[in-house]
């Protein structure tokens, strides 16, 4: 049954791509923006726990996915049969504690290897792979992470927080000179450095920061609805107004 829905959707966008004119002229450069839109709005319901959602969004996705096959293929000369077959031989290969007679003790045995198995397969560097669309934030994590898994890395978490603590200085010191390249430099030292002790607590920054922004706007819409209520904007009222309704929402949530 799933295999025969799979093959139904694929038919569905082949047609499509044959007789929609919208969509017999999309390139994988026109829906690339797209594509990344829509993983976004994946992680946005997975943020939401709503999983009505997810279903919808992951199915948004897959549409990307067999979009982006037919287009190529028309050029490349492959079908979705390719795409499957390349990341089945890819989990095998990378996965030899599983369909191999590899020994691994734990999950960080598992990262280990499969950094090894890729520099195995020709990258020149344990840093290749990184897309430079990734967010940054998201990509130093991913760079320190992989730099990590060679032995590049702090033994002592005291140590990265002293790092710190040094960029916070540095940064201070950029912004009573007055230079601001020397400041965007620091600051995004401090960042990569904040990034690096975030991995060191198991935290990840991206998502941290991502609940941060969400909090901000949950509690800004608050804000902004209680002065709806009296008739006003925020560009009618002040701060010390628009406070009081910000510390409402913050104590009614810690409570909570």
């Amino acid at each position: 049954m799933t295999e025969s829905k799979f093959n139904d959707f694929v038919n569905i966008v082949k047609r499509l791509r044959k007789e929609c004119p919208w969509d017999s002229a999309q390139t994988n450069e026109s829906i690339r923006a797209a594509t990344i839109e829509e993983a976004y709005e994946v992680v946005h319901a997975i943020d939401d726990n709503d999983y009505e959602e997810l279903k919808k969004e992951l199915g948004d996705l897959l549409l990307h996915v067999v979009f982006h096959t037919e287009i190529a293929g028309e050029t490349a000369g492959f079908s979705i049969n390719d795409v499957i077959d390349s990341i089945q031989e890819k989990l095998i290969r990378r996965h030899p504690h599983i369909f191999g007679n590899v020994q691994v003790k734990d999950a960080e045995d598992v990262k280990q290897n499969w950094e090894k198995l890729k520099m195995a397969e020709g990258r020149k560097s344990v840093l290749d792979g990184l897309p430079s669309s990734l967010p940054a934030l998201l990509r130093a994590h991913r760079m320190q992470e992989k730099a990590s898994k060679v032995g590049f890395d702090w033994s002592e978490k005291a140590d990265v927080w002293h790092k710190v603590e040094e960029e916070i200085a540095e940064f201070r010191e950029a912004e009573a000179e007055g230079d601001k390249k020397k400041m965007e430099e620091e600051l995004g030292d401090l960042l990569f450095a904040i990034t690096n002790y975030s991995r060191f607590l198991n935290l990840h920054p991206e998502d941290a920061l991502r609940n941060s922004i969400h909090k901000f706007e949950r509690r800004f819409r608050y804000v902004e609805e209680k002065l709806a209520e009296l008739g006003k904007t925020p560009s009618d009222s002040n701060l010390e107004e628009m406070d009081k309704y910000w510390n409402e929402i913050k104590a009614t949530e810690h409570s909570d």
